[in-house]
């Protein structure tokens, strides 16, 4: 409030003391009555809207379609272990039960996955599900259910969508959820009931998280327009096979090259396709082999580069606006699962871990749950643990009685992009014009009109560029392309996509959750067609193993790296890698398996290509280091050694440049000051490590002037924010004269992610003190850098005024943990909904420990800032000397309702990196429940 003057703020003369005392009552009494009405409505609301939803734990429920009683068992973490005595009831069961936990959750995916997200929230959703129903996630999932899986999975499925309707049926969506009371504010949305193809549609949008190289595809091309081949080159460096070993090692390769040589439609080098090609192509061979490098695009080689780039310029802008719900995909993310054998350990059984990196949510995308068989037999085979997604029966990722598994992200490419060449209604296929496949979709909105949008479709896919009239546009005007003789009606982008086509991966989850070895494993694997993972095995005979399952195309010309000219039918997909000629391994000499997003073979051994596109190997590297050291040190593994590795911080690229940065001259006190934080630092990224801190914001600087002004101005960082500084910066003194910038960057903005790829470029770079690359321009009172050390110290004085302005000047209080921060956002009303919403919804912060591609991979993005985008969605340790020794964590907790114990109850745990016990034998399980609801017929 302003003083009680006259001139300066124009207000009447001062009132007499009398008035002032009547008028500062006068506020007090609105204030305890604003008080008083505020508790009441705030008792109202925690009574009537906040606990309403909390689900029933204990007692007797009735549910009409079970066919006898169920046991539901929750731990003090709510984690549901469920007991049945038939498939059905257990499906039914875990329907219901995912249900009360997680339901709205639920409802906002399969809106997502069908493209009907504006009819919860309105027109500000209204791109998003043109685009989705342009993908076509629930026609294919629907295709899927009618046409591709077994009458068994079917029942399951039935079962599983009867328990959720079981729980809906008499609700009002605001007894459902807080969040569904908050939308009845502003429309009469009512949630639908439960269709097994809800459940089917959300498995297209994991596979669409971990698509693998469309991203890289799209950067690659878009860089023709300022990079030349050998600077493409160098930022899409070979993969280092001699240093970073491949999943599958050369000797396995002798049985898969004996099973191709022995197909009966073998063709020497080139490899035979699956019989099951694609609609409209033979299923016959394509070449095959390839290199594992990308080599940039040129016009010889599929597209040329002006009609490509105006449109996937654009297209970058579609792909933004997805919602954070479909998924983070881009360098860095991926997941860590390693098995060791029973020779390494100290049970003499194996031991298995998992940590898949996915984007973080609230509530988690992962859901805790046991399914259990009272009699384990032919008629009732499921008894396994382990982690799944709410929405779906079944368990993706765990143990049965026999086996255990874990997934990471293969990364093989199964997504191309083609360039079409429109002409008229159709489009350029060789010499002619081919008429488009079209539907007419209509997308209903809250409180407004519908949209009736036109799906086009060439051989290669739905037409991405249609979703954005920008891009129809340009596409019209676009200049020739150098590959097509004319513009002809212009062009478009197409989506070939593996997970576009019907599939069988729902039949895999059922097979493998029953599997009893390594051969039943396979056969289930083989039904895994999307998303392609690296499924890491043991049981507890003691076996271990990896196989690579998944529909991987083979193509007539080219390798994927790049888009490719959907008029020339030499680029088609020409069939699928048979499942048997597929990467395996088992019980290998070593001992133990270790996948990490790593090359899954070396090309040189192998007849195909599954992708150009690999992580390069820095996690996988750091771990097979670790497990290779107790080995080697004499030692056996125990459960705590493998939860110890999942949390170790080392920053490969510390090792790397620490020695080089100690070595640079700095005559800015201030700035050395910031300097010798880095001797002795052991280069570990603890959230309390001040060192940590600092040497990532010199990354990240390093990144920025390395390459920011030297990247097309498209490759832009998605919705976020950093600190830059004013253009007469000089330092100290001006360090509170930074601003923030949010939004599209200006040209000369862009930067890298900062993933391990950028470790393996400025790893070859570094004996070329040299390059261009090292070469940045003045700005400011900053002077310019002419060579690598240069650039380093310039990188180096910056960081220190960047953590200045963050962290403050005294370097005795800064700290990793301060900048690595996770904040867990509700995913629709916790990011879009009014603030008040989204203090009752959202969580946070976090300080974090790890960093970009450590084993504790809690990734951050150097082109947005230092907080976490990615981290290990769970963590588990299975021991299959005792499976009631294995260990679990989930990164949020059971509960999707805001304010229920169990919303963030394991969050501060995972942060700390701790496990819980993970209780599996009906004994064990008995000991540890908390409550107890039996469902009835």
């Amino acid at each position: 409030m302003p003083p009680n003057t006259t001139a300066p703020t124009g207000d009447e003369p001062g009132k007499s003391g009398r008035k002032k005392g009547r008028k500062a009552r006068l506020m007090v009494f609105v204030l305890v009555l604003a008080l008083i009405g505020g508790i009441a409505y705030g008792a109202y609301w925690s009574v009537s809207t906040v606990r309403a939803p909390f689900p029933q734990t204990e007692g007797t429920l009735r549910l009409q379609g079970l066919s006898g009683p169920v046991d539901v068992k929750r731990d003090s973490h709510g984690v549901p272990r469920i007991y049945a005595s038939s498939p059905e009831d257990l499906f039914m069961a875990q329907g219901f039960v995912q249900a009360q936990d997680r339901f709205y959750e639920m409802d906002v995916r399969r809106h997502m996955t069908s493209g009907r997200l504006s009819e919860m929230f309105g027109k500000s959703q209204l791109k998003n599900d043109e685009f989705l129903r342009t993908l076509g996630w629930h026609r294919v999932a629907k295709q899927e259910y009618d046409k591709k899986l077994s009458a068994s999975t079917k029942k399951y499925l039935q079962a599983y969508a009867k328990g959720v309707n079981a729980y809906l049926e008499g609700r009002e969506a605001k007894d459902i959820s807080l969040e569904y009371a908050a939308l009845g504010f502003t429309n009469d949305y009512k949630p639908g009931k439960w269709t097994p193809v809800d459940s089917i549609s959300w498995l297209k949008a994991m596979a669409w998280d971990l698509r693998g190289n469309m991203q890289d595809e799209i950067d690659r091309a878009l860089m023709t327009s300022r990079l030349g081949p050998k600077q493409i080159k160098d930022l899409y460096p070979d993969y280092p096979y001699s240093r970073n070993k491949p999943i599958v090692s050369q000797g396995q390769y002798n049985e898969i090259t004996k099973a191709f040589e022995a197909s009966d439609d073998a063709t020497g080098s080139t490899g035979t396709g699956s019989s099951d090609g694609p609609a409209g192509t033979s299923g016959t061979a394509g070449t095959g082999t390839g290199t594992g490098t990308a080599t940039g695009a040129s016009s010889s080689d599929g597209t040329g580069t002006s009609a490509l780039q105006t449109q996937l310029a654009g297209l970058y802008e579609v792909l933004d606006d997805l919602p954070t719900a479909v998924g983070v995909n881009g360098n860095g993310i991926g997941s860590n699962s390693w098995v060791v054998s029973g020779r390494h350990t100290i049970t003499g059984k194996p031991l298995l871990a998992n940590d898949p990196h996915l984007s973080a949510s609230l509530p988690s995308v992962w859901y805790q749950m046991g399914l259990h068989c009272r009699t384990v037999s032919a008629k009732c085979p499921y008894d396994v643990s382990g982690y799944t997604f709410a929405g779906l029966p079944g368990v993706i990722i765990g143990h049965n009685q026999n086996i255990a598994w874990g997934m990471t992200n293969s990364g093989v490419d199964v997504t191309d992009l083609y360039l079409e060449k429109l002409s008229g209604d159709g489009y350029v296929r060789g010499d002619k014009t081919v008429p488009f496949r079209t539907r007419e979709e209509v997308i209903k909105v809250a409180d407004g009109a519908s949209k009736r949008i036109v799906v086009r479709e060439t051989a290669n896919g739905p037409l991405l560029s249609d979703r954005s009239a920008e891009l129809v546009t340009v596409g019209k005007k676009a200049p020739v392309d150098t590959a097509a003789p004319d513009r002809g009606d212009g062009y478009g982008i197409a989506l070939k996509w593996t997970a576009l086509e019907p599939g069988t991966t729902m039949d895999a989850v059922f097979a493998i959750d029953k599997a009893k070895d390594f051969d039943d494993f396979r056969e289930a694997a083989k039904l895994f067609d999307v998303p392609s993972q690296n499924l890491v095995y043991a049981d507890t005979e003691g076996n271990i193993g990896y196989t690579l399952p998944g529909r991987i195309p083979l193509r007539a010309k080219g390798d994927g790296s790049l888009p490719a000219p959907g008029w020339d039918p030499e680029y088609d997909w020409t069939g699928y890698i048979k499942p048997e000629e597929l990467p395996y391994e088992y019980n290998p000499e070593r001992g133990y398996i270790v996948t990490a997003n790593q090359a899954v073979v070396d090309p040189k051994n192998y007849p195909y290509t599954l992708t150009t596109d690999w992580g390069y190997g820095t996690r996988s590297r750091r771990i097979t280091d670790l497990i290779q050291q107790k080995i080697d040190g004499g030692g056996k593994i125990s459960t705590e050694d493998m939860r110890q590795m999942q949390l170790d911080n080392s920053s490969a690229i510390a090792n790397l440049l620490v020695p080089k940065l100690l070595n640079i001259d700095i005559e800015d006190e201030d700035v050395r000051q910031a300097q010798k934080l880095l001797e002795g630092w052991d280069r570990t990224q603890d959230a309390d490590s001040a060192a940590a801190a600092y040497f990532n914001a010199v990354w990240r600087n390093i990144l920025k002037l390395s390459f920011g002004n030297k990247l097309p101005k498209e490759l832009r960082v998605r919705g976020q924010c950093l600190w830059v500084e004013p253009a007469d910066h000089t330092g100290p003194a001006d360090e509170n004269r930074k601003v923030r910038e949010c939004g599209q960057r200006a040209p000369d903005q862009a930067q890298p992610d900062g993933g391990d790829r950028w470790f393996e470029v400025l790893r070859n770079l570094m004996d070329k003190p040299d390059s261009d690359w090292w070469k940045t321009p003045a700005s400011g009172t900053r002077p310019a850098a002419d060579n690598r050390d240069e650039l380093f110290k310039r990188a180096m004085i910056d960081a220190r005024w960047e953590l200045t302005a963050k962290l403050g000047k005294d370097i005795d209080t800064w700290s990793w943990g301060r900048l690595h921060r996770l904040f867990l956002k509700n995913q629709t009303l916790g990011t879009e909904g009014p603030g008040f919403l989204q203090y009752v919804l959202n969580r946070g912060p976090w300080k974090l420990s790890g960093g970009e591609a450590a084993v504790n991979a809690t990734g951050w993005n150097a082109a947005g800032g230092y907080g976490a985008v990615w981290v290990p969605s769970m963590r588990m340790v299975v021991n299959l000397a005792d499976f009631d020794k294995s260990r679990w964590i989930n990164l949020t907790g059971a509960s999707g309702h805001a304010y229920n114990a169990h919303y963030t109850d394991q969050t501060d745990k995972w942060a700390k990196g701790e496990l819980l016990p993970w209780a599996f034998s009906a004994k064990a399980v008995d000991k540890d429940t908390s409550d107890t609801l039996v469902l009835k017929p």
